[in-house]
């Protein structure tokens, strides 16, 4: 992706959640907010995303106010609108509506000059899934330092 630019990512969304699909999608941003966002003042920590008569809209995400835009500036955790194809919403509601399944968003970047964001179909983990999870993280760190090892040891000088 030439052209674009990481503002904030939600790194926990990974760690909590298994994610089955992912869609990019536009956001819908003051002027102030767009500001704020260039200068990578967001936070999608609590954020995820819900239908609303047809549509699907950003809840929890943190843009701080912008410094320059005083009375202008909108409250930091409002509801913003996503922008997507009809078809993409439809699909992606019927998905959410299953069983322990809910639309999170895991990237906010900028791309040639447009906020966009990539939402996540995910389905919680439970506890012992997190810490299977990070043992098998452990154990690929570990062949990966043994394959190193061994490659710097065979290496003739």
């Amino acid at each position: 992706m030439s052209g674009t630019k990481v503002v904030a990512v939600n790194r926990r969304a990974r760690h909590e959640y298994d994610i089955e699909e992912t869609w990019d999608a536009g956001l819908v941003l003051t002027g102030c907010e767009i500001k704020s966002v260039r200068e990578g003042r967001a936070n999608l920590r609590d954020a995820y995303a819900q239908p609303e008569r047809g549509e699907l809209w950003l809840h929890n995400m943190h843009i701080s106010p912008y410094d320059q835009g005083n009375r202008y500036n909108p409250d930091p955790t409002r509801s913003r609108k996503l922008l997507l194809h009809r078809t993409e919403i439809s699909r992606l509601i019927g998905r959410a509506q299953e069983k322990g399944l809910t639309v999170i968003p895991l990237k906010l970047y900028l791309q040639r000059g447009f906020a966009k964001i990539e939402l996540g179909l995910a389905r919680g983990r439970k506890l012992y899934d997190k810490r299977r999870a990070i043992a098998d993280r452990e154990a690929r760190r570990e062949q990966e330092r043994a394959v190193r090892s061994r490659e710097k040891s065979a290496v003739p000088e």
